[in-house]
C-alpha cells in the first residue's frame, strides 16, 4: 500500500483577506488565548532573528519562529521584511511569508501570505491590551494615531470592530499627504468622530488620552515627558517612538520582558539608560490573570514586541477556516523524495 504524500497548500492573500475579513471580535480572543497560552509556558518563542544589509541600512528582514501548544497545536516561522523605500513606489512598506509546520511529523502543510496575518495580529493584541489597560482608568474618548499606514488601518478597524467609540480622532504623520488620505479612509469606514490632522505631533499627543504609534521610527523622537502629562493609555506599536525619559516616568506593560528590551526599543533604551529593568511594570499576561493592576496615576505605555506565536495561532485559524471550506489550494506531489532508497514509498518499511 502506497503511503499518501504529505499535503502541501498555499494560501494566498485574497483568500486571508476573506477569511479574516469581519472576523475581528474570533481573532482578538484567538490572541488572547494564545497570550494565555505563552503565560503559561506552554509556547516557545525564540528570539527573532535580524537580517540587515550594510548597503541598505533601513531596511531589514525577521524570521519569528514559533510553536504553540494547546489546543492551537502547531509550529512554524514567519518571514517578514520591512523595505520603507518601497512606499516611494507605491508598495507597502512590508511584506510577509508564513510558513506552518505539522508538530507530529515536522512536515510543513502551509504557505501563506504574511503581511495580512501580521497586521491583523498586532491590531488584535493591541485592541485587546486597550481593553485590559483601561480597566482601571476612565476609558479613553480622544484617539490619537502617529503614523498612518497599513498598521495604522488595521488598528482602527480592530478598536470599531471591538466596541471602541471615540468624540475625537487626531492623526500625524511626517508625510501631510499620508494624514489627509488616513483621515478620508477613516471617514469612509465609517468613522464618525471629527477627524482632525495634526501638523504638529505634540499637540495630537496634549490632546488624546488613547495614542496610537505605528511608525518606522528607528530611534526615540518624541521625548519631552510633559506630553503626557494628563496619564494617556499609548499603545507603543512600533517600539522606538518614546525616550527613554518617558519610558522611565511611565507604567510599562510588555508582552515579553525578554523579547521587548533588546534591538534598541525604547525600553531597550531605557534599561541601558537606567541600569536595570525595575520600570517594567509586568505583561499583558499579568493584567488579564489579575495579578497586576498598573498604577493609574502615571502614564500607561504598553509596548508589544510580537510574538511568532501570536502569528501561528492567527494562521493556524485561516488555514482551517479555508480547510473546512473546502478552498484549500493544495500542491499535488510538493514532496518528492519521500523513501530514503529512491523506491516508491509504501507502507513496508
Amino acid at each position: 500500500m502506497v503511503k499518501p504524500s504529505p499535503a502541501f497548500a498555499v494560501i494566498p492573500g485574497a483568500q486571508v483577506h476573506a477569511a479574516l475579513s469581519g472576523r475581528e471580535k474570533q481573532v482578538v480572543e484567538i490572541v488572547e488565548d494564545a497570550y494565555r497560552l505563552h503565560g503559561t509556558g506552554r509556547t516557545v518563542n525564540p528570539p527573532s532573528y535580524f537580517l540587515r544589509f550594510p548597503d541598505r541600512p533601513d531596511a531589514r528582514i525577521i524570521a519569528l519562529p514559533a510553536s504553540c501548544g494547546g489546543d492551537i497545536g502547531v509550529d512554524g516561522i514567519k518571514w517578514i521584511s520591512s523595505f520603507p523605500a518601497n512606499i516611494r513606489s507605491g508598495l507597502p512598506r512590508a511584506s510577509a511569508a508564513l510558513l506552518l509546520n505539522d508538530p507530529a511529523t515536522g512536515y510543513p502543510f502551509a504557505c501563506m501570505e504574511g503581511s495580512i496575518i501580521s497586521a491583523v495580529r498586532t491590531a488584535a493584541s493591541a485592541a485587546l491590551a486597550a481593553d485590559w489597560l483601561s480597566r482601571d482608568r476612565p476609558r479613553p474618548r480622544r484617539l490619537g494615531i502617529v503614523g498612518t499606514g497599513l498598521i495604522a488601518r488595521y488598528l482602527h478597524t480592530f478598536l470599531a470592530a471591538t466596541g471602541w467609540d471615540f468624540d475625537e480622532v487626531g492623526v500625524h504623520d511626517l508625510r501631510a499627504e499620508y494624514a489627509h488620505e488616513f483621515r478620508s479612509c477613516l471617514e469612509r469606514s465609517g468613522e464618525t468622530a471629527p477627524i482632525t490632522v495634526h501638523d504638529d505631533p505634540e499637540d495630537l499627543l496634549r490632546s488624546c488620552d488613547l495614542v496610537l504609534f505605528a511608525t518606522v521610527a528607528g530611534r526615540p523622537h518624541v521625548t519631552d515627558p510633559e506630553l503626557f502629562a494628563h496619564r494617556p493609555l499609548v499603545l507603543h506599536i512600533s517600539l522606538r517612538d518614546l525616550s527613554p525619559e518617558i519610558i522611565l516616568r511611565s507604567a510599562n506593560i510588555v508582552d515579553d520582558i525578554e523579547h521587548c528590551l533588546k534591538a534598541d526599543t525604547s525600553v531597550h533604551l531605557a534599561e541601558q539608560h537606567s541600569g536595570g529593568r525595575q520600570f517594567i511594570t509586568g505583561t499583558l499576561y499579568d493584567v488579564m490573570t489579575g495579578t497586576l493592576r498598573p498604577d493609574p496615576s502615571v502614564p500607561l505605555v504598553f509596548s508589544p514586541f510580537g510574538l511568532g506565536v501570536l502569528d501561528l495561532a492567527v494562521a493556524k485559524y485561516v488555514h482551517d477556516l479555508i480547510h473546512d471550506a473546502g478552498e484549500l489550494r493544495v500542491v499535488d506531489g510538493f514532496f518528492h523524495e519521500l523513501d530514503r532508497y529512491g523506491q516508491r514509498q509504501t507502507t513496508a518499511d
